[in-house]
């Protein structure tokens, strides 16, 4: 069972990495294929269980969009083969249409959904989050200086219970087409949702899917949970 990391060295603005540490610390038997923005893929001539992404600065964005852009007819292929991609953070965005800059410039990305991000440099958004996917509640952080927009409805990855989803006028947070999930929650996201990475492991065909320190991570997250349910303010 084979995990491809994307581009570690420059997506782990906020520790995402931590994500796929713990996915090995859980099991053993894992392969984590690191692919680094000078490799070839591990994806264009084979397919991965899992391909993860995740956040970045603005800047190297547009180098991971500029790398991805080249192999975006297999990153199709392999969404339809229903191999499954985790993508957090403003990784989001590069398989979104475009980004748009405050000075109006124009970002192409890769198109495999339709949502245009909006960036504003001098505004961060930080908020707490709390979601549902499917009978899981999900919680996390998000900190980003962009929201995305769509003219279609999309399939969203969570539901949103307090915060907002991809902008402050919905509440539908992601984005899931057949096994490709992303969103913007950070976290890290599979360490502070233990029911969700056992949910994903099992997905991924993993038998045994106790996890590392999972009673610790249980009450941990149980705890978190009610915390963000019952703080008045979740934003900052």
């Amino acid at each position: 069972m084979k995990i491809e990391v994307l581009f570690p060295e420059v997506c782990n603005l906020y520790g995402d990495l931590a994500n796929i540490r713990y996915l090995k610390k859980s099991f053993k038997d894992l392969e984590i294929i690191e692919t680094k923005l000078t490799d070839e893929p591990y994806f264009l001539k084979h397919k991965p269980t899992l391909i993860y992404m995740g956040t970045m600065t603005e800047h190297n964005q547009e180098l991971v969009i500029e790398k991805l852009s080249k192999y975006k007819k297999r990153i199709k292929e392999l969404i339809d083969q229903n191999v499954y991609f985790l993508i957090t953070g403003n990784a989001f965005e590069i398989f979104g249409k475009e980004i748009i800059c405050e000075d109006k410039r124009v970002i192409k990305c890769l198109d495999i959904y339709d949502t245009t991000a909006k960036r504003d440099m001098m505004h961060r958004f930080n908020s707490l989050y709390v979601g549902k996917f499917e009978d899981i509640n999900i919680v996390g952080f998000k900190s980003q200086f962009t929201h995305s927009y769509t003219k279609k409805k999309l399939n969203p990855l969570f539901e949103t219970v307090r915060s907002c989803g991809l902008n402050p006028d919905t509440m539908d947070e992601g984005i899931r087409i057949n096994n490709f999930m992303a969103t913007y929650v950070i976290g890290p996201l599979l360490i502070l949702n233990p029911l969700f990475t056992k949910w994903l492991a099992k997905e991924l065909g993993i038998k045994d899917t106790t996890l590392a320190y999972e009673e610790a991570a249980l009450d941990s997250y149980n705890y978190r949970y009610n915390e963000y349910m019952q703080k008045k303010n979740i934003y900052y």
